[in-house]
């Protein structure tokens, strides 16, 4: 139970609530800053209610999944603004501010018992201020990182141009950066060019001061020169006829993103989770990143560091992930044994039924994609991963189906994490209180 009206009309109407609350009945709003008050205590409860579910012998270390699912934020989609529309919003709040604080009488003393706070909560125009500024905050900083990424972008090229090599990978989507990319391809392209025609000259002297003449046909227009030519040209037009990049970001919860799901787009958060067969959460975390590959390292230092914390000196023996957290470093980083699915699940059963099962451990020198296919085709590996479905989908299915959390009821990236670790600690007490119920009775 998440709301704090609903605590408190428990702690009138249901006997335990009563039991527990000495026959006091808290006000929803003391319950409601109680939370915001030890937010990070409660954080820190995940780590006690882990201790207990291993002196139950719960957390078993033997196979654990990792998996991510994108919960909503308490912001809706439609209150993302870019930065134009928030910084007038911003010069008008704070002149009504200015314009208030000159209307108040001379020497007025701060009410009795207001705390110095409340004029940053944000019902008020101050917390709606503070709230804009922090996106305001979000954007530029996003696009100091955009420049700085398209910079050191713009200098590997030149330095690929100054060599005579072209930049592979694939062409960037933004105008301004792929005219920088084209560009560097022209130059690099006219430096072959020139290469070949000092190369052809010396050859034509030498042949020459050997007294004769240099067979073969006059090279003429340099092909892959046109190439270049032609798509710095395109790239120029394009720049010059796309609209500006309109960086947006929500005015409610300025720390949320927007991310896709398999039912179109909410404005959340990606919260991570490892659990094991049990399906005992032993390490959870909220992100604003959208791509799961970028988790994997920092889950698994999180797994970590809270078994460390819990005082458990085992450490997993094998991680199992989908296809969302597959790159060749997540593939050969430090850490556990692993399987991480190369392909999307039903792609994966696809392709072990095509090339068949195969035995023994990878071919020497194989590339870290194919050693992660072979090992999954293996007997072993594929019964392995199976578990993976079985061990981390129903954490989410509980938390989201059986108990109707989807979505954070706090704003703010640190209220996020603080209330997903509690509704873990919740599923892990009810998984303990199961187990022990289950137990035979001396």
């Amino acid at each position: 139970m998440r709301s704090s009206r609903r605590i408190e009309d428990a702690c009138r109407t249901d006997a335990a609530f009563r039991v527990i609350c000495g026959g006091l009945v808290p006000d929803h709003a003391t319950i409601a800053r109680f939370v915001v008050d030890q937010q990070r205590a409660l954080e820190g409860l995940f780590v006690s209610g882990l201790r207990l579910c291993a002196a139950a012998g719960l957390v078993d270390l033997s196979v654990v999944a990792l998996d991510g699912t994108k919960m909503a934020a308490d912001a809706a989609l439609d209150r993302n603004r870019d930065g134009a529309w928030i910084g007038r919003e911003v010069a008008k709040l704070l002149a009504a501010t200015a314009a208030g604080e000159q209307a108040e009488p001379a020497g007025q003393a701060a009410l009795a018992g207001l705390d110095a706070t409340a004029a940053g909560e944000p019902a008020s125009p101050r917390g709606r201020l503070a709230r804009l500024q922090a996106a305001l905050a979000v954007i530029e900083a996003e696009e100091a990182a955009a420049a700085a990424d398209a910079q050191q972008k713009a200098e590997a090229a030149r330095d690929a141009a100054r060599h005579g090599r072209k930049l592979s990978g694939r062409k960037p989507k933004d105008p301004a950066a792929a005219l920088a990319r084209a560009r560097a391809d022209h130059q690099a392209a006219l430096a072959r060019a020139e290469a070949k025609q000092a190369e052809r000259a010396a050859k034509v002297a030498a042949a020459h001061a050997a007294g004769r003449s240099l067979g073969g046909f006059a090279p003429g227009r340099d092909r892959a020169l046109e190439r270049a030519e032609a798509a710095l040209a395109a790239a120029q037009q394009a720049a010059q006829t796309a609209p500006g990049a309109l960086r947006q970001v929500n005015v409610t919860d300025p720390d949320s993103r927007i991310m896709k799901t398999a039912h179109g787009w909410v404005q959340g958060y990606n919260a991570q989770a490892i659990a094991n067969e049990h399906q005992i959460v032993l390490a959870c975390d909220v992100s604003q990143d959208a791509n799961d590959v970028l988790l994997y390292e920092p889950m698994m230092t999180a797994l970590a560091d809270t078994l460390a914390a819990a005082g458990i000196t085992a450490t997993a023996a094998l991680a199992l992930a989908d296809a969302g957290y597959w790159s060749e470093a997540n593939a050969t980083a430090p850490g556990p044994e692993r399987l991480i699915a190369t392909l999307k699940d039903h792609k994966q059963r696809r392709a072990a039924r095509d090339r068949g099962q195969t035995s023994g451990p990878p071919p020497d020198g194989a590339a870290p994609a194919d050693a992660m296919e072979h090992r999954l085709r293996t007997a072993a590996g594929a019964a392995a991963y199976a578990q993976r479905s079985r061990t981390i989908e129903p954490v989410f299915a509980d938390r989201k189906h059986n108990r109707g959390i989807r979505s954070f009821r706090r704003r703010g990236l640190a209220a996020a994490k603080s209330e997903w670790a509690l509704i873990h600690l919740a599923g892990n007490m009810l998984k303990l209180r199961q187990h022990r119920a289950a137990a035979p009775t001396a």
